[in-house]
């Protein structure tokens, strides 16, 4: 059987350290499914098809990572597209309160599908994509802290917004 994991999240923008876990999960997993949720509650600063497009570019490398945009319940998707596994990263422990209830919650309507934790490698434990778009907003440089593509959109992005 295919072992596939699902990575979920708005990914306003992708950072290198959801990169470096895509990276670290194709080690483990047959085929990683990146997730993108629309997140209307966050107020995206890229829209749905501009986050599939830059995280598609952002991991053109690796066959076995695929791209998608999803709604409704997230282990309603997990089981559509065969997933044994959510993916979820850690970096601090403030995120570990949050990430435990919602992996609680998701055991409770499957218990088939698994939640696997993964810490980012440290150069990355600080990042947010908040972080990112808001040293990018005030013309603060951003590389090294996201995919090239996405540092060119975030870019373009503020250079939009400010003229």
């Amino acid at each position: 059987m295919k072992k596939i994991a699902i990575y979920p999240g708005t990914f306003d923008p992708f950072t290198n350290g959801h990169f470096d876990l895509v990276k670290r999960a194709i080690c483990i997993f047959d085929e990683v499914i990146i997730a993108v949720a629309p997140s209307g509650r966050k107020h995206p600063l890229f829209d749905i098809q501009e986050r599939l497009n830059l995280i598609k570019a952002s991991n053109k490398e690796f066959k076995n990572v695929k791209v998608e945009a999803f709604t409704g319940l997230l282990v309603a998707y997990v089981k559509k597209k065969k997933g044994i596994a959510i993916l979820r990263g850690l970096r601090a422990v403030s995120d570990f309160e949050y990430e435990l209830q919602m992996a609680h919650m998701n055991r409770r309507l499957n218990t088939d599908i698994e939640t696997v934790f993964m810490m980012p490698s440290e150069e990355y434990s600080f990042l947010t994509s908040s972080i990112v778009k808001e040293v990018a907003s005030f013309g603060g440089s951003v590389k090294g802290l996201v995919p090239d593509e996405v540092e060119k959109a975030l870019n373009d992005k503020f250079k939009k917004t400010k003229d």
